[in-house]
């Protein structure tokens, strides 16, 4: 009979001390799950079909040759409804602005876990005019669905929202 040279070592692992590294390890990979579901495109309702892409500043820049038109814009998703995923919010290629994205309720659902990934939406730009009474009333909404505090002296008076009702979107 052969004997090897090689000794066999057994590792002693203290079992308590290695738990903590199993769960920080699954806790990673969990944390991954949001990074590899929009690692490829995935599109919402009919995605878009224009090539062109406008950009979100120029229609805030010049709104009224705009409103009522069909367009494409892409940007950043900085927010999603967490209650029915019927609104997302885009970055827009000028800082600190966004432009909000709506969807029939139901028809398409926009995931919280697209947040931070990039998105190309088609629709038709809307100029929506609210009273004083009624933009406390929107913001009093999109705060309760951020789940933020909401603030009534933010609301100084009449307000004119713009947003696209989007028929398709393509997230990445």
């Amino acid at each position: 009979m052969a004997i090897s040279p090689f000794k066999e070592k057994r590792l002693n692992i203290d079992r308590e001390r290695f738990i903590p590294f199993i769960i920080m390890g699954l806790a990673a990979a969990l944390a991954l799950i949001p990074v590899i579901v929009f690692a490829q495109e995935t599109v919402f309702g009919q995605g878009p079909t224009i090539k062109e892409t406008t950009l979100i500043s120029a229609i805030y820049d010049n709104p009224s040759s705009y409103v009522g038109k069909t367009v494409k814009v892409e940007g950043l998703i900085v927010d999603v409804c967490s209650r029915r995923g019927c609104w997302m919010s885009i970055a827009s290629d000028r800082a600190f602005e966004t432009l909000r994205i709506k969807v029939a309720d139901g028809e398409i659902v926009f995931p919280v876990t697209a947040r931070g990934s990039k998105a190309a939406v088609q629709g038709k730009v809307q100029e929506i005019r609210m009273s004083k009474a009624q933009a406390l009333e929107f913001a009093k909404h999109q705060a309760q669905e951020s789940g933020k505090k909401f603030d009534p002296s933010t609301v100084t008076g009449p307000t004119v929202l713009y947003q696209i009702y989007a028929t398709g979107a393509v997230i990445q």
